[in-house]
């Protein structure tokens, strides 16, 4: 329960910023419909999805869960504006996983300069809860990335997949859409699933344990 306390805040800024990536970079392949419907913005409202941004999390922070699953409401986006359909799609898709291995590098970075400011923090102390926070940062801000590149519909992975297929197996894929957060829910019951995504995870965070090793 405690935990939750500092990476509540940084996991509903980390799944805003996943989305705003999606509606930027489907901006940029010349489709303004996440732009249009007020999207791209930092203002949290837009994108509060009630089940998976307040209910999910609140239950997994109860439950003391050991891990944590959330989102924000997805983007519009409409692929017909894109200016090459294929290759545009899977830019949009990648587009939230990288941002989520670019914050987890800010979160590096933010406690580094911590560190070096105040070396050490008192517990329950407003700058004590920043480096925390950080740090939980970094690992879960690895997890949204590596869990959203799992190529199961609606997570990112399955549209870069999807990319790759050929046309008419790729639509039948895609129409799989929403229920396969279903399927999500059973994989991540299974302890198989949840040691290799547990796997990936440590093995994306060597370079980040290794920059943070070098200043700390």
């Amino acid at each position: 329960m405690k935990e939750a306390f500092y990476i509540i805040p940084v996991l509903f800024f980390s799944v805003v910023v996943h989305e705003i990536a999606h509606g930027w970079v489907a901006l940029k392949c010349g489709d303004p419909t996440a732009r249009d419907a007020g999207r791209i913005t930092f203002n949290p409202i837009p994108h509060i999805d009630i089940v998976g941004t307040i209910i999910l999390p609140l239950i997994f922070v109860f439950s003391n869960s050991s891990f944590f699953l959330a989102w924000a409401k997805p983007v519009p986006v409409n692929p017909n504006n894109y200016y090459n359909y294929k290759r545009d799609d899977l830019l949009v898709s990648i587009a939230g996983p990288a941002s989520n291995l670019i914050m987890a590098f800010l979160c590096c970075v933010a406690l580094i300069i911590l560190s070096r400011i105040i070396p050490e923090s008192e517990p329950n102390s407003f700058s004590y809860y920043l480096t925390r926070m950080c740090a939980g940062g970094i690992t879960l801000n690895i997890f949204l990335a590596v869990f959203n590149l799992f190529p199961v519909p609606p997570l990112d992975g399955s549209h870069v997949l999807a990319s790759f297929l050929p046309d008419s197996i790729s639509y039948q894929f895609r129409k799989v859409g929403f229920f396969g957060v279903f399927m999500l829910l059973f994989l991540l019951q299974v302890p198989f699933f949840r040691k290799i995504l547990f796997a990936v995870v440590k093995f994306v965070f060597i370079p980040y344990e290794y920059f943070l090793n070098l200043f700390l």
